[in-house]
């Protein structure tokens, strides 16, 4: 299957398109975002990377061409490293992520990827004879490590690093102040939010949707384009970051912890079991 078949997007206006690998059948499908800038393009999250999203995005005529060559410089960035998210990065020349999972990413930990595919989520194979049991996030030696405040400059549009915690050690979104856009990651969806992954943690979370509620407040938030699921606007998210903080008490927590545990154990047993491409 070619990467044109795989994939498929959508134009959304202002230089950002929506992109979803059409055969993923899966509510951990990812969202992935690119955003074109005049100097500069950038991919926010990359799938599962079982077909190469620059040859798509080259084929489809997503690139435009720089001034005078070839097409501008193509960074992808990853909110996050699970398995979801991150496949794809291999595919890229120039990739960012937070530093706190670099290493991760780096060594190929598919234990903090979280992966976890299955033949029946796919409804087509990539190639013949492919399987899910083949599946894993490469290592992928990080060409720029994020942190807090970074900017990531497009040339007509700045992408500014929030990291956010608490899904995963690593969580980040990326927030274009000019345009009041939230590239949200995983930090929010409009679902419920997953915070029993071996790296997840509560606290972080809390703190994490608190200064997501501020945003809104401040006015600085007027659309949010998370990593799953559909876009929505402030309003719904205020309410996703106030609804996750009130029912963070005792309860949840000691049931959070119950479910953690057991994510561990099969994540360890299901990577035992990936065998080689």
């Amino acid at each position: 299957m070619s990467a044109l078949e795989w994939f498929a997007h959508k134009p959304l206006g202002g230089g950002i398109f929506w992109i979803q690998e059409r055969f993923y059948e899966s509510g951990n499908r990812a969202n992935i975002w690119l955003v074109r800038g005049s100097q500069r393009d950038v991919v926010i999250d990359a799938g599962l990377g079982l077909r190469s999203l620059p040859d798509y995005l080259r084929d489809a005529g997503l690139l435009a061409a720089a001034e005078g060559a070839g097409p501008r410089p193509l960074l992808a960035v990853a909110t996050h490293v699970h398995f979801d998210h991150s496949g794809g990065l291999q595919h890229f020349e120039e990739v960012a992520v937070h530093s706190a999972e670099a290493a991760a990413l780096l060594q190929g930990d598919n234990y903090e990827a979280v992966t976890w595919l299955s033949d029946r989520e796919v409804a087509r194979p990539p190639r013949p004879g492919w399987s899910a049991r083949q599946f894993r996030v490469p290592p992928v030696r990080p060409s720029r490590l994020l942190h807090e405040g970074d900017v990531i400059n497009l040339g007509d549009r700045l992408l500014t690093v929030m990291h956010m915690p608490g899904h995963s050690r690593g969580s980040i979104c990326l927030h274009d102040k000019d345009r009041k856009i939230l590239f949200s990651g995983d930090v929010v969806y409009d679902g419920s939010m997953i915070d029993w992954l071996p790296y997840s943690r509560i606290s972080d979370y809390v703190a994490s949707c608190q200064r997501l509620m501020e945003l809104v407040d401040r006015g600085l938030v007027e659309k949010v384009l998370p990593g799953h699921f559909n876009t929505f606007g402030a309003e719904r998210l205020y309410q996703l970051a106030s609804n996750y903080i009130s029912q963070a008490g005792v309860c949840h927590k000691i049931s959070t912890c119950a479910m953690r545990s057991i994510a561990s154990v099969a994540l360890r047993v299901a990577n035992s079991r990936i065998t080689p491409l």
